[in-house]
């Protein structure tokens, strides 16, 4: 007998975790942006030589949360994966498989961006930064990926699904734009880094979907098309997410590139959710799709 509540799903379970992971990349990149990976006296896995620092809110606390909800999340990552190998589906198994294969080579690179003056002299470097969100964005694919293969029921997908979800995405990413380092309207505080990651990462989240539905049995016409541009506005915004950070000497010339990768995401997502309504529910339907969820 199952002590698991019957509400409790795999997918829900998943979404979860998926959504805890989104969370950890907002308060790593207020972290980083406020400095506090330089608290703690540069500890690890101590922080200034205690386990738990003053609960007050100063860089010392910062930086002990994020390493608290990264731990806690870590955990769920492992328990994702041990329910996905009690399910029947590979895809799943494989993808919830891969992001704990991955998750201590991020605990290890986030532990040498913490130690300037520690264990490893020099972590907190462009480097190290850029590989440490490299990383945290492949075991958030994985678990997005893992997440959205636990709610297919094989039918293929729904053209208003798929519609609705594209303008979800572009409309998370015009959001996040507001915040981007891109776009002077506001200044990049760390606050605004925050939020431009977190909403612009739900933006990536719904393009995924949008891969994984596209791929799915049956198709609609035009499905090819819409997964390539899907594809590429994932790779540019995945571009403008690093551009983000303070991995080059941001200068004009930079500003300038930001802002051009930035916008040929939004064109891409444009571009395939205008595609997608030109296509019929007639024609849909002769695919074997409907055009209701």
């Amino acid at each position: 007998m199952s002590l698991r509540p019957d509400w409790l799903t795999f997918r829900r379970y998943a979404g979860l975790t998926t959504g805890m992971t989104l969370a950890l990349f907002a308060i790593g990149v207020y972290t980083a942006a406020t400095g506090s990976g330089l608290a703690c006296q540069a500890q690890w896995p101590l922080c200034s030589d205690q386990l738990v620092p003053a609960l007050t809110f100063n860089p010392d606390f910062v930086e002990w949360f994020h390493r608290v909800w990264a731990m806690v999340t870590g955990f769920f990552i492992i328990g994702m994966a041990g329910w996905a190998w009690r399910l029947d589906d590979r895809r799943i198994r494989l993808a919830a498989t891969l992001a704990v294969v991955v998750l201590p080579l991020q605990i290890a690179v986030g532990a040498v961006t913490v130690t300037v003056g520690g264990l490893v002299p020099g972590g907190y470097t462009m480097s190290t930064h850029a590989l440490h969100l490299v990383v945290a964005l492949l075991i958030f694919t994985f678990l997005g990926l893992a997440t959205f293969w636990a709610g297919s029921d094989g039918r293929g997908p729904s053209v208003r699904r798929v519609r609705l979800t594209l303008f979800a995405a572009l409309g998370l990413l015009l959001a996040g734009a507001v915040f981007s380092r891109a776009i002077p309207l506001l200044t990049y505080s760390p606050g605004a880094q925050a939020w431009f990651y977190g909403l612009s990462l739900s933006g990536y989240l719904a393009l995924l979907s949008v891969v994984v539905d596209t791929y799915e049995r049956g198709g609609f016409p035009g499905s090819d098309r819409v997964r390539a541009l899907t594809i590429a506005a994932i790779a540019l915004l995945v571009g403008t997410l690093l551009l983000g950070r303070d991995l080059v000497l941001y200068d004009a010339t930079w500003q300038l590139v930001n802002l051009l990768v930035l916008a040929g995401a939004l064109v891409g997502v444009a571009a395939a959710a205008w595609l997608l309504g030109r296509e019929s529910p007639t024609s849909a339907s002769r695919s074997g799709v409907t055009d209701a969820d």
